[in-house]
């Protein structure tokens, strides 16, 4: 079975976003999609880096852990909200922290806010730094607006069959591209 990594990206008090990610788990292990765990960067509560992962002298169990959970999940979810019409401090402090561990991995975007517009202006800047560092961005995007109203505290959709039908487009595109990158992968070991 696949694995996905999902990254919560947002660190603020009574951050919203985490619904989604509750929700996206959910819904990729009720349908045994893939196995699934949460890289919650709340809880993670890295320091500002001054440097990637490969040139830290010393780096630290979460550092490592956090590194190791990236480089053997076979695709990524990264759930960001729109600040100011960019994203989140903490997520661009780990995607600079890390490298070659993104070389064509497969990362799906879902963008999140509290307005009308679902975080679509976060799209296109963290797009641009993900592709700089060679990961492979699924196509399909997830854009969520008003998500106070959209989902409760532990994930649950308002309108599950609407969203559980967007999120199966979002994820399959996800699973497809995870999918494209093993057979790849494996016809290069055959090389």
């Amino acid at each position: 079975m696949p694995h996905i990594a999902i990254i919560s990206s947002s660190v603020r008090t009574g951050r919203k976003s985490h619904r989604v990610v509750l929700y996206l788990q959910k819904y990729i292990e009720s349908h045994q999609l893939a196995s699934v765990e949460i890289l919650d960067l709340k809880e993670y509560d890295f320091p500002v880096f001054n440097e990637r992962f490969s040139r830290q002298h010393e780096p630290t169990d979460k550092m490592k852990d956090f590194r190791d959970r990236i480089i053997q999940a076979d695709g990524v979810i990264i759930v960001t909200p729109e600040y100011n019409g960019g994203y989140p401090a903490s997520l661009k402090n780990v995607v600079d922290f890390l490298y070659e561990e993104w070389h064509r991995k497969p990362v799906a975007i879902s963008t999140v806010s509290g307005g009308a517009f679902g975080g679509s202006q976060v799209i296109t800047s963290l797009q641009f730094s993900l592709w700089k560092i060679r990961a492979w961005t699924v196509p399909a995007m997830f854009p969520l607006p008003k998500v106070q109203d959209n989902y409760d505290e532990e994930g649950d959709p308002a309108d599950k069959e609407a969203t559980d039908k967007r999120a199966d487009h979002f994820i399959q595109e996800l699973l497809w591209c995870m999918e494209a990158k093993a057979k790849m992968d494996e016809s290069a070991d055959k090389s």
